[in-house]
């Protein structure tokens, strides 16, 4: 057993012989390398990743008191890739728990059976090192470690996602050398990082070696100081050096041209100032950067600098003094494959995809990123609210949400320095970035004079940036003091909830979400709602969606069928199941629907209606720091989804914040049948690093003004009416006429057969359905629609007549009732089923729900289509899915798509495909013969390989067996999305809580190619 101090249950020892926090840097030989910055071209950088030998023990217990040893034979250990997360590797348990602590809740003390890696690394010293003091740098490492160099111990570091900086000098000999370190999976830590996701363990980020002159700048601050004009600025760099050291700063704009220069001799610690005439400030719009080069001794280090300022003056929050709202998303590090380990590629293909998705801000939820990362802000644009490595509410589960128990360990005394440190460490790595805009002292952990001890420092070491904490909403009853905190921020207010806010006078602080609309699964459903409430008020200032990708793993069945895996897959307990899958897009990042949603909502360009009959729109320019000119729009005329006229506009120029008048040279006819609309795409006109001209920004559709003809005008000479015949044997009724026959169970109410030319058209009997299968956001209503039967309700028929009125139509009349065992019945309804000469059936359907019931999920009609109806063809909204509040990525317009291609492979199955607003409908095989469904109202409509009931029993998509044959859903109404799971429940305007209504449709079987 390896005899060490036991740090790992103090909270008051945070570190051993680790160095003081600074700001992220490498060092190069000149500027040229420096100007690169590719850490791997300076003598100065020796990576140390790669392959290491490991051990994994299940105790720490188990380890041998002599692996550190430099002469310790390590070459039957297993070999393990640095950076890495060992549980991703095959070792430990893969666990995901989002609020409960997967230990026993004893702050500080975690079990004594607590596993550790051991890693041991062999190099050799670069030659240019050699003379160097020498500094080894883990970016990363969960949750504590010890580090040994050529068996002496060199340091211990806690917190995981912080770097942790060592001399070892002293340690080091000419040639060959050898590092290990032991790694614990828990420490008292563990009780300060609990965040929602997978708990992964290991050396996950970068560690490399630094060589540095003798005397060296240690740290340096970059602070910008603009006039109230902004015309010119004043900028410090405030040094730290190990000993009297010449320096020069020399700051050059984006074209390498040098804008300024100063020296000072500084010992232990030195400002510098240069003054900047007319600055090109820094927005996440136009990310315009300066590079700062410090030039001492034999080492040249570069800053990226931004002019720009950030406050909340008068309740609003600003940059640049101007009004910002903030359309963000807050995001976990996660990879797929990799865990927690993030290549530079991924980080990047991240930030591609939010920029063309329209994002502009990101929480680094809920602990710093890899410094990299902000680096790619700084260039991309974007404003973060960076965030300190500390979530601490599963105190509150371990004692039943008692009276004071989330701010236990914030209260606590004992644990002050381990939330300062993490403060601390935040603010001195990222201080120098402009990307960063605010600055966050956490999530869920209370609120209490530790969390106040964090802010106070951090506004005295920074006051150019705000700071925010959520924890301290009232809500919570925690410390009352919140003058350190910059802003109020919550977490899934309700939309009426933010707008009192807006209003009320009292209130002086602009408001953050810094946690709505949450994405999970088939989701979100409020963000217009929100974002309607948001632009209209200043003091709101944005929010950011939760979250950004799904958390699934990659995994393969024994069968080798690959799936992403969640909460509970690995046997992991406890777990939290599906609730890590609550993201915008994919593990691999492939957009869900509700990312398309945002997109829309949070666009930049929006078009008013001016006079749409002369072809007059506004186009309102959402941007805060750029004008239009960036803009192309592209626009067209459509009747009944066919277009009549289209054209573009190439010039605009508005500012922003204001608007131009655009005209549209196309001319309506005076009264015309159909349906015409008008169809606007903003197009990115310029390349950019995020996409290529022509990516659409943005869209809007109008519906023209063009009258419908006067119904005299309408009229048509009627068609000849065909003969019906109808006959009825053994409560069998057979309706037919010259292509088709139609069937009905009269015991059963309802119709089981459709044929036109002796082509069967469905597959199965039609039944009224209310069920579908949960979303995500439906996990709370559910329990409420399982409890009242919902889901297994089934039709009881009172009453079915038909009668033939005179020759030309059969009706049949059906009273009934839905409903599941032990409940009263949910709702009773008549159906009249109506079949003319031409073979199109009809049904009108009036129903009475039961009072007392929440909401129906659905009321519609379901019906069975036999194998081979692929091809869709609808006139509706697409051409993804869309419901009554998510639908404003989708346009109106007519779409041919197929069944397949309607699917959305949500990891966990659940409803999903619907067209929201569909006018007609065709589900019909290659050659065209199928069913067409239209209605005098606007009706939802899917087709699946899949009924509810499917979805509802399988966990995972790769669980379903798709049926040959074709689901067909009509529905009067879908109950909205919402995003209930963790946010407000639905709201009420999209909620199916009728009492009374009335559906009607009609069936026609077609063949398309005929027509």
């Amino acid at each position: 057993m390896i005899r060490i101090n036991k740090y790992w249950e103090d909270p008051n020892v945070l570190h051993v012989n680790r160095e003081p926090a600074r700001a992220a840097y490498i060092p190069y030989r000149d500027m040229e390398a420096a100007a690169k910055g590719k850490r791997g071209n300076s003598p100065y950088y020796q990576t140390l990743n790669g392959s290491w030998k490991f051990q994994y023990r299940e105790s720490a217990a188990q380890v041998d008191d002599h692996f550190y040893e430099a002469g310790a034979d390590v070459s039957g250990w297993d070999d393990l890739l640095v950076p890495s997360c060992w549980q991703t590797n095959g070792y430990d348990q893969l666990h995901y728990t989002n609020i409960n602590y997967p230990i026993p809740c004893d702050p500080p003390f975690v079990p004594d059976d607590n596993p550790a890696g051991l890693y041991i690394r062999d190099f050799q010293l670069g030659e240019r090192l050699s003379d160097k003091e020498t500094y080894i740098v883990f970016e990363g490492v969960n949750s504590c470690f010890y580090l040994w160099v050529n068996g002496s111990f060199a340091g211990y570091s806690k917190g995981s996602r912080m770097p942790a900086e060592f001399r070892i000098t002293p340690y080091l000999q000419p040639g060959q050398n050898r590092i290990a370190a032991m790694v614990l999976k828990w420490c008292d830590g563990t009780y300060l990082e609990d965040q929602d996701l997978w708990r992964y363990s290991g050396i996950f980020r970068d560690v490399y070696l630094l060589g540095r002159d003798p005397v060296h700048v240690r740290d340096i601050g970059i602070r910008t100081e603009l006039s109230a004009d902004f015309e010119s600025a004043l900028l410090h760099f405030d040094l730290k050096s190990t000993g009297s050291l010449q320096v020069s700063a020399e700051l050059r704009d984006a074209r390498n041209h040098s804008i300024g220069r100063s020296d000072l001799i500084v010992d232990g610690d030195g400002t510098l100032h240069l003054e900047v005439n007319k600055p090109v400030l820094w927005n996440a719009e136009h990310p315009y950067l300066y590079q700062l080069y410090i030039y001492a001794g034999e080492e040249v280090l570069r800053f990226p600098v931004g002019f720009r300022t950030v406050d909340t003056h008068g309740g609003v929050f600003r940059i640049n003094g101007q009004a910002v709202k903030l359309k963000g998303v807050n995001r976990h590090d996660s990879h797929p494959v990799l865990g927690q380990t993030i290549p530079l590629n991924h980080m990047k293909r991240d930030l591609m995809i939010m920029k063309r998705h329209n994002i502009n801000t990101i929480r680094t939820s809920h602990y710093p990123n890899d410094y990299r990362f902000l680096d790619l802000c700084d260039e991309i644009g974007f404003y973060v609210i960076d965030e300190a490595d500390l979530e601490c509410h599963g105190i509150s589960i371990a004692e039943d949400w008692a009276p004071g128990a989330f701010h236990k360990l914030s209260a606590d005394p004992q644990w002050r320095n381990a939330f300062l440190d993490r403060a601390e460490r935040l603010v001195e790595r990222d201080k120098n970035h402009p990307s960063v805009v605010i600055w966050s002292m956490g999530n869920e952990s209370g609120y209490d004079l530790n969390h106040i001890a964090m802010a106070e420092w951090t506004k005295e070491r920074d006051p150019s940036r705000p700071v925010h904490y959520e924890g301290a909403a009232p809500g919570y009853n925690g410390h009352a003091n919140t003058e350190c905190l910059d802003m109020e921020s919550r977490m899934y207010a309700t939309v009426a909830e933010i707008e009192a806010y807006a209003k009320d006078e009292s209130s002086r602080k602009p408001l953050f979400l810094c946690e709505y609309s949450h994405a999970m699964g088939n989701g979100p459903g409020d963000l217009n709602d929100y974002w309607n409430v948001i632009d209209r008020y200043p003091k709101l200032m944005g929010g950011c969606v939760w979250e950004w990708c799904d958390h699934g793993i990659a995994t393969m069945t024994e069968d080798g069928t690959a799936f992403y895996a969640y909460g509970g897959d690995f046997g992991d307990r406890p777990n939290d199941g599906n609730f890590c899958l609550d993201g915008l897009v994919f593990p691999d990042r492939r957009p869900h629907t509700g990312l398309l949603e945002l997109k829309q909502i949070i666009a930049p360009v929006k078009f008013e209606a001016v006079d749409l009959a002369g072809g007059r729109v506004r186009a309102v320019n959402r941007y805060d720091f750029i004008d239009l000119s960036n803009i192309a729009v592209y626009w067209k005329v459509e009747r009944d989804g066919v277009i009549t006229d289209q054209g573009q506009i190439l010039e605009l120029s508005a500012a922003p914040g204001t608007g131009e008048i655009v005209s549209l040279p196309y001319s309506l006819p005076p009264e015309a049948a159909g349906s015409w609309t008008l169809t606007l795409s903003c197009w990115q006109k310029f390349e950019t690093a995020w996409a290529a001209p022509g990516y659409e920004l943005s869209f809007a559709q109008f519906e023209l003004p063009v009258p419908a003809p006067a119904a005299g005008e309408r009229r048509q000479p009627a068609a000849a009416a065909a003969p019906v015949y109808a006959a009825a044997e053994n409560n069998r009724l057979t309706v037919s006429g010259p292509d088709f026959r139609h069937q009905f169970d009269l015991n059963a109410g309802t119709l089981t057969g459709i044929s036109k030319h002796g082509v069967n058209m469905l597959a199965g009997p039609a039944r009224f359905n209310i069920w579908r299968a949960p979303i995500d956001n439906d996990m709370h209503v559910k329990k409420n629609w399982i409890h009242e039967g919902y889901d297994r309700a089934e039709m009881k028929v009172y009453e079915c007549e038909w009668r033939q009125h005179a020759d030309f139509a059969v009706e049949v009349t059906v009273k009934f009732s839905l409903g599941g065992y032990i409940r009263y019945p949910l709702l009773h309804g008549t159906a009249v089923w109506m079949v003319d000469g031409s073979g199109a059936i009809s049904l009108k359907t009036d129903v009475r729900v039961r009072d007392g019931l929440v909401y129906l999920p659905r009321f519609g009609l379901q019906l069975t289509l036999p194998e081979g109806n692929e091809e869709v063809e609808y006139y509706g909204y697409g051409p993804r899915e869309s419901y009554v509040d998510k639908r404003r990525s989708v346009k109106k317009g007519r779409y041919e798509t197929t069944v397949g291609e309607m699917f959305e492979p949500y990891i966990m199955p659940q409803e999903n495909g619907s067209r929201y607003g569909t006018e007609w409908a065709t589900v019909s095989n290659p050659l065209g013969m199928g069913l067409k469904f239209t209605s005098a109202e606007p009706f939802s409509f899917n087709a699946a390989h899949f009924t509810p009931e499917d979805l509802t029993k399988a966990a995972h998509t790769y669980e379903l067996a798709g049926r040959k044959e074709t689901i067909v859903h009509l529905d009067y109404k879908m109950s909205g999305v919402g995003s209930a799971s963790c946010g407000p429940e639905l709201a009420e305007q999209y909620r199916l809580d009728e009492k009374e209504f009335t559906f009607g449709l009609t069936i026609q079987p077609v063949f398309k190619e005929d027509q």
